[in-house]
């Protein structure tokens, strides 16, 4: 019994040492995917305060917002009819730009508010 033990002997340090890196990429895959989702949260609130904003006529508020909630998204506004198209477009470099880019793009709409002004 202790002849097979001696040979068993280190066999869990390099079982580790061969998963070790397959653990390492697992956590860094999961770390990249928490960052993505939590931009695209970032993206979507940044995409509805702007369109509210705009909704109410403020673009400068809009764009102002927009900064604040998503620092270095690209904000593009646009009229319909009644309503306000926000989108907004980042890219986001998981693990420290050891990976290529995410590009990201959320959209928000909102109904213009009157004016009060009669027609």
């Amino acid at each position: 019994m202790r002849s097979h033990a001696r040979r068993e002997a280190g066999s869990v340090t390099a079982e580790l040492a061969a998963c070790l890196p397959v653990l390492v990429l697992l956590l860094a895959v999961t770390l990249s995917a928490v960052a993505a989702a939590a931009a695209r949260v970032r993206l979507q609130d940044a995409a509805r305060e702007a369109a509210r904003a705009a909704a109410r006529g403020d673009l400068t508020a809009a764009r102002r917002l927009a900064q604040q909630v998503a620092p270095g998204a690209r904000l593009q506004l646009s009229n319909q009819v009644d309503e306000v198209l926000a989108v907004l477009r980042t890219t986001v470099h998981p693990l420290a730009g050891f990976l290529p880019g995410l590009a990201l793009e959320e959209r928000a709409v909102a109904a213009i508010e009157p004016t009060g002004i009669p027609p």
